[in-house]
């Protein structure tokens, strides 16, 4: 029997969702923190140290979450993932995919170079260098969103205007992300909303709209969510964004300005899909079971250990 880590720090809802997907192909699964992993040259699978893969490695790793930490822990862990590719595990989505992502700087650059609509955007290190910014975009009208360069859930995420001033280093960390504000509702018709399209395999499987009781749009953040026809602007869109980063899968948020344009405000790797599988009518966590299996686990893989 094939055997699947699902790397998570809390299974909760979405690990039992997978796990009942991969079970019904007949694949074991077993949930693993990046904590708990280990590099060990001395003993273990090539190396390499995970709880419940003591005499075999897994024939392929879900990632469902990679844990906070110092930098060294952070990189440690990604580490893990990068080692169980090198020696060709499936890793879905892979270290590589969970860094472009989990970093909005980076995410942003892979955009603008795949030629992916996206809102004018200034990552620095310098805080003069955040003012100019901020007081030459408001100076021609437009509102700016100070975002934490690693974060989700719209937490952290401040909108500043005409005459407020940049939040110092220690809310940002010695690192401003400065996005231009796209007006989700130009007409103030409509109120605030977003998009969120699920893109799997490079096709975009799912929509909903979300409606924020804010201009924070994020269902964390208390946002209604209702089912959105994909069409095919904001489907492709959202594929090529996907592309754009390298990813196996990821949520992305798309809004449209007040030129009508559409624009990917975030491209998210390890997205949550609670929300819109209540609007979804087919099972997402066995669509992404589908996809892990056949494009990464149809070949037998030889026993690595």
């Amino acid at each position: 029997m094939l055997r699947v880590a699902i790397v998570t720090e809390d299974p909760g809802w979405h690990g039992a969702e997978l796990k009942r997907a991969f079970r019904a192909r007949r694949i074991g699964t077993r949930f693993l923190s990046l904590r708990h992993c280990r590099f060990d040259l001395t003993r273990g699978c090539q190396g390499i140290v995970m709880p419940g893969f003591e005499g075999r490695l897994p024939d392929g790793v879900f990632v469902r979450g990679v844990p906070g930490g110092t930098l060294e822990q952070v990189v440690l862990r990604l580490d893990f993932l990068h080692a169980l590719r090198e020696l060709g595990i499936p890793v879905y989505n892979d270290g590589r995919a969970v860094e472009r992502t989990v970093d909005k700087g980076m995410t942003s650059f892979l955009l603008k170079r795949a030629g992916v609509p996206t809102p004018p955007t200034w990552v620095c290190e310098d805080l003069a260098e955040a003012r100019t910014v901020l007081m030459r975009e408001t100076a021609a009208g437009h509102d700016v969103v100070v975002k934490p360069l690693f974060g989700s859930q719209g937490v952290g995420v401040q909108r500043l205007k005409a005459g407020d001033g940049v939040p110092d280093e220690s809310h940002c960390h010695g690192a401003w992300y400065l996005q231009r504000y796209v007006e989700s509702s130009p007409d103030g018709s409509s109120g605030w909303h977003d998009w969120r399209v699920l893109v799997i395999g490079g096709d975009s499987v799912a929509a909903m709209a979300r409606h924020g009781r804010s201009w924070i749009n994020n269902v964390a953040q208390g946002a209604r969510c209702e089912a959105a026809d994909l069409g095919d602007e904001l489907g492709r869109t959202a594929a090529d964004a996907v592309a754009g980063v390298g990813a196996d899968y990821a949520g992305v948020d798309l809004m449209r300005g007040r030129d009508g344009a559409l624009q990917v405000i975030e491209v998210n790797g390890i997205p949550a899909w609670r929300g819109l599988q209540r609007v979804t009518g087919f099972s997402i966590a066995e669509r992404l079971v589908e996809d892990f299996v056949t494009r990464h686990l149809s070949r037998p893989l030889e026993a690595v250990c």
